[in-house]
């Protein structure tokens, strides 16, 4: 097990096949392989032909397992498109100190404009998703904390780090314009009901099949709270009338469009100042920032 920057660690595909042996022994003979994007707070490796292993990377991302395990199973139903069925949860062992899981395989391959038959269509079913995940009681469902890093909670959790990077920046980017969009979000706080949100709707957790949009991957960040930060992809993937159709479905307030562009300037201002790359189906953070900058999803 190798420690890489900032805690996280990573497994290879021996390790875990130890874990799977020792733990569930009628799958012990199963090859395990990595998948293609292993994600970042979880790694996941292709179980046999039917089933996926998913690991944290690190002690913040470990409170998700329990939390899938839970909520996952009780939200399936209500869903138009599949999502992570859990099957079973494995124990720490082998000195990797986490619970984990074993998932159904779901497949697909991870959006990418050039997999996608009709860019409007995607955006339509990832708008409809996204109402019936809302549509869903959330009495008893879990707050914004540091399991989902605040998604769903106030932007004000990120107001430090926001005015930081974007002073770091400098002339890369239209400062004062960044501080326009910024401010304008922490102005509206929500106030309406809280609502079950995904927390990270990013193309490599939008697995697409024959050109459709199949299934809805990694619920590590969910939580019930504000739907804004589940519209970040009006920015960071979607284009013309693409994003028209999932602004009309998604047919949210004005405030809340104010605060999910904040979200998505966020992101893409810390992945900018990091030097990291958003994943590959999504534009790169500095496009992402001048496009947020350009486009406000509603009236101002």
């Amino acid at each position: 097990m190798k420690t890489l920057d900032g805690g996280r660690v990573q497994l290879d595909e021996e390790e875990v096949q130890r874990l799977v042996a020792e733990q569930f022994p009628q799958w012990r003979d199963l090859p395990v392989a990595p998948v293609a994007v292993p994600g970042w707070d979880n790694q996941t490796f292709r179980l046999g032909d039917s089933m996926s292993v998913r690991l944290p990377s690190g002690a913040r991302y470990a409170a998700q397992v329990r939390k899938e395990q839970h909520w996952l199973p009780r939200l399936a139903p209500r869903l138009p498109l599949p999502i992570p069925t859990p099957i079973a949860l494995g124990a720490p062992a082998h000195g990797f100190p986490w619970e984990w899981s074993v998932y159904g395989w779901l497949p697909g391959e991870p959006a990418a404009r050039h997999r996608i038959a009709n860019l409007e269509l995607f955006a339509t079913d990832v708008a409809q998703f996204l109402r019936a995940l809302q549509g869903i009681d959330a009495a008893e469902g879990p707050g914004p904390g540091p399991h989902n890093f605040f998604r769903g909670g106030p932007l004000a959790v990120y107001d430090d780090e926001t005015r930081r990077a974007i002073q770091l920046l400098g002339p890369r980017i239209d400062g004062p314009a960044a501080l326009r969009v910024w401010e304008r979000a922490l102005s509206t706080p929500h106030a309406s009901a809280p609502v079950w949100v995904h927390g990270d709707v990013a193309a490599n957790n939008l697995l697409v099949q024959d050109g459709r949009l199949s299934a809805v991957l990694d619920f590590g960040s969910s939580a019930v709270g504000d739907p804004a930060c589940d519209l970040v992809l009006h920015w960071t993937f979607l284009q013309g009338g693409a994003r028209d159709r999932f602004r009309e479905i998604v047919a949210a307030a004005d405030d809340v469009w104010a605060r999910a562009r904040g979200w998505a300037l966020w992101k893409a201002l810390i992945t900018l100042v990091g030097g990291g790359a958003a994943p590959a189906a999504e534009h790169p953070p500095q496009e992402v920032v001048e496009t947020v900058l350009s486009i406000p999803a509603m009236k101002e």
